[in-house]
């Protein structure tokens, strides 16, 4: 701070040091030792407050910074010190002041002084006291020095001011130590807080009603939109919305007394295709089939195939359902976007989604159960697929079915009980190509084959399907194939072990011609033509 600066030394704690202690400055006593701090001026902390039998505490500096100026031009909270002379303000110009009167009260004659509490000098008129009628954007000069009241006893002498003087300012009285200047701030400060916190929280409160209710002042937060009761644009092609909206009317749950799963709509009538294995949820009491606009009604087996576990029942009494689109999925792609729909425990018109994670994975289904060979060549998906969903659709981005859920793959639930538990993301799905083959003769003819080429397989052994045992007059007999071959391709497939060699023969149609490559002992690998023969796997 230059020697120039009107503004008084500034004050603080000291590093290291408490406010109360001696040669702290700031809180505490703030005067250094010495020196009676009831009678020195100090730097305040800006808080507003003072010290009960202290010193009033001013707007204090906050930095080294030039101090912000009141609007006769100087800083607030800076003064003059008592033994500065000060200089009569020339006419029609607003003078510095002292800071006390913020350039509203009076500037002592040239000779004069100014105290913290009081002035001397002329007083025969406004020019005499350096006063202007009306500061420049200011307020008008007033016996209160802006702030009203009438003239008050003299602090120190007690005696009564000259009548024309004028009552010492705001900040005069401030500075009065103590005995004027602690109720000053107390009761002008506290009301002045209080009437600004009122008029902004009314403020506060207008604004942010305006805000809630949208500019506007009637209505409120909880009003209703000016778009309700507008119909939603249909969804995007493509979306999961819109695959779902075309699948969920042709999807149903199928109830029994002893489990549930779902079902695929093929016809307005009531025909649906499920698994095979669901069909024992109705043990003892039959089964009922609950579709998506809440309509129930019993169901009747029309046909199974236990090796497929594909199966057809018709809802007795129904018209007007929407049958599903049936795809193709010789035409799936790995990382193809898919949709799952069914009821997994028994959770009606629930809808995962997830890819094709492989296709043409053996897996063995339900219908091992009953004894029969059910290896399938399922496409694997990660939609999340639960025990319910068996039978229900799995569809394309273009909401096609092409796959029917029949199994997952899970681990076994802790504790010992063999139990397994739900998804983890490994579920199968029946190829559409093939269920809708086996449902089409299961309605039409009352039964449904399979192809057969007529081998035994022994397990293990090199990579491929080693063939044990060849069935006399068999199509592989006919093609030439012999006991001790091993068959490493089906067309363009690779066949890994003899349970992906089942699933390529009986994915395919009867009579079908397929190219084996088979290697005999000692030879080298040989493409064998094979007409497929068939085989009768259901019926009514």
């Amino acid at each position: 701070m230059s020697e120039s600066d009107p503004r008084p030394p500034r004050g603080g704690p000291s590093e290291g040091t408490e406010p109360d202690e001696p040669g702290a400055t700031g809180r505490g006593s703030g005067a250094p030792a010495g020196q009676d701090p009831a009678t020195e001026q100090r730097p305040g902390l800006g808080t507003g407050y003072a010290r009960p039998g202290g010193p009033g505490v001013r707007w204090g500096d906050a930095s080294d910074e030039e101090a912000p100026r009141s609007w006769a031009g100087a800083p607030f909270g800076g003064h003059v010190p008592a033994s500065s002379p000060t200089t009569e303000a020339p006419a029609g110009q607003y003078p510095p002041g002292d800071g006390a009167d913020y350039g509203w009260g009076r500037t002592p004659a040239a000779g004069g002084s100014s105290s913290s509490g009081s002035s001397s000098g002329p007083s025969s008129g406004p020019s005499s006291r350096g006063m202007t009628a009306t500061p420049p954007g200011g307020f008008a000069a007033d016996p209160g020095a802006g702030w009203g009241g009438a003239p008050a006893p003299d602090p120190h002498t007690g005696s009564a001011p000259d009548p024309d003087d004028t009552r010492p300012g705001f900040l005069d009285r401030v500075r009065s130590g103590g005995r004027d200047g602690a109720g000053a701030v107390g009761r002008t400060g506290l009301i002045l807080v209080a009437l600004v916190a009122l008029v902004a929280g009314l403020i506060g409160g207008a604004i942010a009603g305006s805000l809630a209710s949208g500019g506007s002042t009637s209505g409120t937060s909880l009003a209703t939109s000016d778009s309700a009761g507008d119909p939603l644009p249909p969804p995007p092609a493509g979306s999961v919305e819109a695959i779902a909206a075309t699948v969920l009317p042709s999807t149903v749950q199928i109830l029994g007394a002893a489990g549930e799963g779902s079902g695929v709509v093929i016809s307005p009538d009531g025909l649906i295709m499920t698994n095979n294995h669901v069909l024992a949820a109705g043990r003892g009491s039959g089964l009922q089939a609950v579709f998506s606009d809440g309509r129930v009604a019993p169901v009747t087996l029309v046909g199974a195939a236990p090796a497929a576990d594909i199966a057809v029942v018709r809802a007795s009494g129904m018209s007007g359902l929407q049958p599903a689109v049936l795809g193709d999925s010789d035409r799936l792609r790995q990382g193809q976007a898919v949709l799952a729909v069914g009821s997994p425990l028994g959770l009606q018109g629930t809808v995962t989604t997830g890819i094709v994670s492989a296709v043409q994975r053996p897996v063995a289904a339900g219908g091992s159960s009953s004894g029969a060979d059910s290896t399938i060549d399922a496409i694997q998906t990660d939609a999340a697929i639960n025990p319910g969903n068996s039978g229900g659709p799995l569809a394309d981005s273009a909401g096609h079915v092409i796959g029917v859920n029949t199994a997952i793959a899970s681990v076994p639930s802790g504790g010992g009980s063999g139990q397994e538990g739900g998804s983890i993301g490994l579920g199968f799905a029946i190829p559409v190509n093939q269920a809708r083959r086996i449902a089409t003769e299961l309605v039409q003819t009352g039964r449904a084959t399979q192809a057969i080429i007529g081998v035994q397989l022994a397990n293990g052994g090199p990579r491929g399907a080693t063939v044990a045992n060849v069935t006399p007059g068999s199509p592989a007999a006919t093609a030439g194939i012999a006991a001790g071959d091993l068959v490493t391709k089906v067309d363009n497939r690779v066949i890994e072990d003899a349970n992906a060699l089942v699933a390529a023969i009986q994915s395919s149609a009867p009579n079908q011609v397929v190219t084996l490559t088979v290697t005999s002992t000692g030879a080298a690998p040989r493409p064998v033509p094979v007409t497929l023969g068939s085989r009768v796997i259901g019926g009514r």
